[in-house]
């Protein structure tokens, strides 16, 4: 394994657990060469999900994609840079969990969606001005007083 900082290729695993609710190992390593520490992950290598785009394009699931997009929506929030990263695992596990090798964008994001609304309503606006891409200011408040009547009506079920 290279040594992130200085590429020396020898280091030594100093802790292993298990991670991401026993779906990969964490290892914590030390370099050889300058010292520094870091730490990797072990996952089974899994057949590739393949999502497909509206427009019919078909392009590999990237995760790390996904995890930008949560973070860009949740920017500024609140909320816990775990809690995130366990939201785009859930999500993975959940897509894949099918046993489907395709899966429509559509799902995609009505997942995220879904997720975001439980993590933070206002990450939950943000990435929804983009993927219902809003037109107009009334598309936006459209939006907003969905959501409104929503808590309304939980509060109201209470």
């Amino acid at each position: 394994m290279l040594c992130p900082f200085c590429s020396f290729p020898e280091s030594r695993v100093l802790d292993s657990r298990p991670a991401d609710e026993g779906n990969s190992i964490r290892r914590r390593r030390e370099c050889g060469e300058c010292g520094k520490r870091f730490t990797t992950y072990e996952r089974v290598d899994e057949r590739p999900l393949v999502v497909v785009k509206k427009d019919g394009r078909r392009e590999v699931f990237d995760r790390a994609k996904l995890l930008a997009g949560f973070m860009k929506a949740c920017e500024k929030r609140p909320v816990p840079v775990q809690r995130i990263e366990d939201t785009v695992h859930s999500i993975e596990r959940e897509l894949r969990s099918h046993g489907e090798l395709e899966v429509l964008s559509q799902a995609v994001g009505e997942l995220v969606m879904n997720s975001l609304l439980e993590l933070d309503e206002v990450a939950y606006i943000r990435f929804a001005s983009v993927y219902r891409q809003f037109g107009d200011i009334y598309s936006f408040l459209h939006e907003v007083e969905k959501l409104l009547k929503s808590k309304e009506d939980k509060k109201g079920a209470l």
